[in-house]
């Protein structure tokens, strides 16, 4: 469809004036329905976390009971079964995105990738957030105080990726 007919027949499904509405995941972007009460998400088990979140985040937004059932075909892989029972037994946002994180790797801080192994050597993300605040104002005062061993720094542990530090 056209950009201009997608936003006729939302207006006409938020309406009332559309009882049912099939969609590709474009649907998770915007989309506020309050009288929606059903979604049927088909091939669960090849979405992430937080797109099967987000998606079922767009129906019981209003005071009716709602409900969304996640179809998927077997047989499923072993992340599947992981990430289709943490959506199941989950609704919190953070819990689900610490359980992503957890299951997918942190991904590549200033790569392409959005999965897969940490570049970090010596560090977790999760269990030495506490330690964050004080990496981060530390780099300041370094970044402040001693640009040039900065510079040389990133340059012998990140000579492809420095120019993305300059973002």
């Amino acid at each position: 469809m056209k950009a201009d007919e997608k936003a006729s027949v939302m207006a006409s499904f938020k309406r009332g004036e559309i009882d049912l509405l099939v969609a590709t995941t474009v649907i998770e972007v915007g989309v506020d329905v309050p009288n929606a009460g059903l979604m049927v998400i088909e091939h669960a088990e090849r979405m992430g976390l937080a797109q099967l979140h987000q998606l079922r985040g767009r129906v019981g937004r209003g005071q009716r009971d709602s409900t969304c059932l996640l179809l998927y075909a077997a047989p499923l892989s072993d992340a599947a079964k992981r990430r289709l029972a943490i959506i199941r037994e989950n609704s919190d946002g953070f819990l689900i995105a610490q359980e992503d994180l957890r299951l997918r790797g942190p991904g590549e801080l200033l790569g392409a990738r959005q999965s897969g192994q940490t570049i970090l050597r010596f560090a977790d993300l999760e269990a030495d957030q506490d330690l964050l605040e004080v990496a981060r104002q530390s780099a300041d005062e370094l970044l402040k105080h001693h640009p040039g061993t900065v510079e040389r720094h990133l340059a012998r542990w990140l000579p492809r990726g420095l120019e993305r530090t300059r973002a």
